[in-house]
């Protein structure tokens, strides 16, 4: 018979497995946003994406969608903002970047998302600040400038700077956004509540592709295009996203938390491994700070 001692410990080691698959799948996006450049325009694989993971959920979780509707109907412009500023505006800007920029870069700067939650905690609800905090977001964000800079500080002087990496600091920035307004997000099912801003992430994405369209610069997907949208909306955007509500659910918020920094490393590494990137010595810099000044941050949180 298993003790209670070593079902905790299963439990946890099972939690920080699939939050290694999760943050797998994050870090492939990168990569997949580098690939799907002449395979498939932006906003095009932005509206596949939301439609096929909306598809998903309402075949295999339509239950407490069903069951929670009430109460979900009664915050559905909570949710609907949630889905377009968190996925339909964030993945939108994040592959219009993967055309100027690296998938180095992108995995990188992906790392300054917790640093605009934290100024977004503090401006919406004057989260207490330690000094080790802004010790540590001070690093990450030196980070965030020597990558958006290309290493080379005199850059800052003339204002010159990577228009993918400017692009990617804002989707970054719409995506903590999104990751502090749910901290007021109504008491209703998880699964339920990813299937409402999912769908609201699609029909935002709507818009966009007219937009594309009209300005001449749609692309329907390549036969690699599909490939490759599919491979989008089953792990980076379906399965990932499942897994971590699942890791959540056992070990918490803050310990899943911790490990979604484990995104930029790997992709990094993909983006050298599989698309031949080069990686250069302020990259490792880079990302020794954005990390190190996560990882401060993160135990320098006020005691509760």
């Amino acid at each position: 018979m298993t003790s209670p001692s070593a079902k905790i410990l299963e439990k946890t080691w099972f939690a920080y497995a699939i939050l290694v698959f999760t943050t797998l799948c994050w870090g492939f996006n990168a990569v997949f946003g580098k690939l799907i450049v002449g395979e498939i325009s932006p906003m095009a694989i932005v509206s596949i994406r939301w439609f096929g993971v909306a598809v998903l959920l309402l075949v295999f979780f339509n239950k407490p969608v069903r069951r929670d509707w009430p109460q979900l109907r009664k915050h559905l412009l909570f949710f609907s903002i949630m889905g377009i500023v968190g996925y339909a505006s964030f993945n939108a800007l994040f592959y219009v970047a993967s055309h100027s920029t690296s998938g180095v870069n992108i995995g990188i700067l992906q790392g300054s998302i917790p640093i605009f939650v934290f100024f977004g905690a503090f401006v919406a609800f004057r989260t207490p600040v330690t000094l080790m905090q802004a010790a540590g977001v001070s690093l990450a964000f030196l980070g965030v400038v020597i990558v958006a800079s290309a290493g080379d500080l005199a850059n800052l002087k003339n204002l010159t700077f990577n228009i993918g990496d400017l692009i990617m600091i804002v989707a970054c920035s719409l995506y903590a956004a999104y990751t502090v307004g749910l901290r007021n997000r109504p008491q209703v099912s998880a699964m339920g509540m990813f299937t409402v801003m999912a769908g609201a992430a699609f029909l935002a994405s709507l818009p966009m592709v007219a937009i594309e369209v009209y300005s001449d610069q749609f692309l329907a997907p390549s036969p690699k295009g599909w490939v490759y949208a599919g491979l989008i909306t089953l792990f980076p955007s379906f399965l990932a996203q499942l897994s971590f509500i699942h890791a959540v659910k056992l070990i918490g918020p803050g310990r899943a938390g911790v490990m979604v920094n484990l995104a930029p490393i790997f992709a990094s590494g993909l983006s050298v491994l599989i698309l031949s990137e080069p990686f250069k010595l302020f990259h490792g810099m880079a990302l020794v700070l954005v990390l190190g000044g996560i990882l401060l941050s993160e135990r320098g949180k006020p005691k509760t």
